[in-house]
């Protein structure tokens, strides 16, 4: 249960962490100005096809082991903000694509409506296209959020004992019980991600714009 509690506790927390970098990130790309476009669409496209294994590996060996950045005193602690920041890094991309897919489903006179009573993109963005965007983008935002819940398992990289590796540990100590251990695990992630589908596909059709 400890492991299961440090998997839930990332995900929580880059969950948070990366759905505003990847707000942040979606308004660079559709935002009129070259220069953010283009570090938008960079960031995106750069983060999005690294591993996310090797953006933990480099945090280990270059932010604590060369640089020798740290988060916090307490070991397991400053390995876990890592772990979190890594994951954040990671799957704001993914958001961001996400809240753009959202975007285009708003009909375009809504940003013309805007621009006409004298609003600038950012209080645009703000009161008019992001919570209409939001409301279109929550079954990707779901799938997001499902995904970074399963990867919170590759923390193991960043030396945080989560649930893989209390599973390593279970099948080395009683390897006659691998299939068992196993399944447990899996269970125990399918009674974690399949709320969450539940209930982004609940407010999908709740929130659904009525045409």
């Amino acid at each position: 249960m400890e492991g299961f509690w440090t998997n839930i506790r990332l995900a929580f927390f880059s969950a948070i962490a990366a759905f505003i970098l990847g707000v942040i990130l979606a308004l660079f790309r559709i935002s009129p100005v070259p220069s953010l476009q283009w570090i938008g669409t960079a960031y995106v496209n750069v983060v999005r096809n690294t591993p996310l294994t090797a953006i933990m590996v480099i945090g280990i060996l270059v932010v604590w082991g060369q640089l020798s950045i740290q988060f916090s005193s307490d070991f397991n602690l400053n390995f876990f903000i890592l772990a979190t920041i890594s994951l954040t890094i990671y799957h704001a991309p993914f958001f961001c694509e996400a809240i753009r897919s959202g975007v285009n489903t708003v009909p375009l006179g809504q940003a013309e409506a805007a621009r006409s009573i004298g609003l600038s993109f950012l209080p645009a963005a703000r009161l008019v296209i992001l919570p209409q965007a939001l409301r279109g983008a929550i079954t990707p935002i779901g799938n997001t959020l499902i995904a970074l819940t399963k990867n919170t398992t590759v923390a193991v990289a960043a030396s945080v004992t989560d649930i893989s590796a209390v599973m390593r540990a279970m099948i080395e100590s009683n390897p006659n019980l691998m299939i068992y251990i196993f399944l447990t695990i899996a269970i125990g992630f399918c009674l974690i991600v399949i709320p969450i589908g539940l209930l982004t596909t609940w407010l999908s059709n709740r929130l659904a714009v009525q045409n």
